[in-house]
């Protein structure tokens, strides 16, 4: 998608042309990829390949810190087709917006992939390496190239913002972010952006970076289709609030209202397997199914979560509390400093906001309820310690 004209007249014009020249190019290309021409494949319109959609989860885990369904993602990502060394830069790029901590573990946790399927037998594919860099290669000539590039206008004199008040962090984003790690050419620009963004849909607090850098996605080529495939696998493999978040902000940018966003009429969202729920939350063995959200970006969110005998949640609070409704079993719920409370079929449970609590199925019967809560800045619970034995004892 090449927005950069209109980028330009944007920048002059303000907002509200912002706004609308974003949704006339996203129009273009939705008239471009109906054609199906040889210019829709060029345009982007084309689904995301099932290597690329395997980027994503491996940012987003990256970012949150999962380190266990990273593992999963990176496994996943090896047998559809992306290389060693290719994982290896989704890595190295999350340095750069996710901090080098959250990618060390990351690169951590895929060393230990690595030599598991080694044991395995498997022969995974190593791929090219990236191309050196001369040593009288010009960092800063070639950083502002790429950046103007991909932000689709001239940015690199700034008279305002962070780059006046602090121009050593812009000195860096530009010969070391946009020359030293986007000239490696492992990954293209366009698999760069679609990593960034779905680094910082998983993160909490970096909405204003989401939507600049959805606008840099669409620069770097990213059509309609591969931004609902985005979406998409953010909400199947992910997590429905990253998924929630980017939708917001997406339509924040195309100047799409919630109202025109949301269905018509009766939506059925059909029941799907059951997912296994972290060992880094629970206790024992619990899954989660039929998650569903309310179609107004940041209101209700939930799922039926089913808890073996014994299992439970660690502790944990919400922003803006939470509503449970039993519907089998025999189950557990405490507030911290209170007596444990059983809960029944048919029973429904208010949790308040921010109160320190657990809940299960009881020692010798399992239990499923159906769990409500809404999300603050994107996060809808904050996880806390594991309810050891005593805690739980009943």
């Amino acid at each position: 998608m090449n927005v950069t004209i209109l980028a330009d007249k944007e920048h002059k014009q303000g907002k509200t042309m912002k706004k609308f020249t974003i949704i006339i190019a996203t129009l273009v290309v939705a008239v471009v990829c109906l054609a199906g021409t040889s210019k829709a494949r060029a345009e982007g319109c084309e689904a995301l390949s099932a290597k690329e959609k395997k980027i994503i989860p491996i940012a987003a885990f990256t970012a949150s810190g999962d380190m266990q369904k990273l593992e999963t993602a990176l496994s996943e990502g090896l047998d559809s087709g992306l290389t060693v060394n290719e994982i290896k830069e989704i890595l190295v790029h999350a340095y750069a917006y996710a901090g080098f901590p959250r990618a060390l573990n990351g690169i951590n946790t895929f060393m230990a992939v690595m030599d598991k399927r080694k044991e395995q037998g498997i022969k995974d594919n190593i791929g090219k390496q990236a191309t050196a860099m001369a040593a009288e290669f010009d960092k800063t000539a070639y950083g502002h190239k790429t950046r103007n590039a991909l932000v689709g206008r001239d940015v690199s004199k700034r008279t305002s913002g962070y780059p006046v008040f602090t121009p050593i962090i812009d000195q860096f984003l530009v010969e070391h972010l946009f020359a030293d790690i986007f000239y490696r050419d492992v990954l293209s620009h366009q698999q760069r952006e679609l990593a960034t963004i779905s680094i910082l849909a998983a993160m909490t607090g970096t909405e204003p970076q989401l939507k600049a850098h959805l606008r840099v996605s669409m620069n770097a080529g990213l059509g309609k289709t591969q931004l609902e495939d985005y979406i998409s696998v953010l909400r199947q493999d992910v997590s429905v609030e990253s998924a929630e978040k980017a939708t917001a902000v997406l339509n924040d940018l195309l100047g799409i209202s919630p109202p025109e966003n949301q269905a018509k009429s009766v939506k059925v969202i059909k029941k799907e397997q059951p997912t296994k729920a972290s060992a880094d939350y629970f206790t024992g063995h619990v899954t989660v199914e039929s998650r569903f959200s309310a179609e107004i970006p940041e209101s209700y969110r939930g799922g039926i979560v089913n808890f073996e005998s014994g299992a439970r949640t660690a502790w944990h609070t919400h922003p803006f509390g939470q509503t449970l409704i039993v519907t089998s079993g025999r189950g557990l719920v405490q507030s911290e400093g209170e007596a444990v409370q059983e809960i029944l079929p048919g029973d429904v449970v208010w949790i308040p906001a921010d109160e320190r609590h657990w809940h299960g199925a009881a020692p010798d019967s399992p239990m499923s309820h159906v769990a409500i809560s809404a999300p603050r800045n994107g996060l809808t619970v904050q996880w806390l310690e594991h309810v050891n034995d005593e805690q739980y004892g009943y």
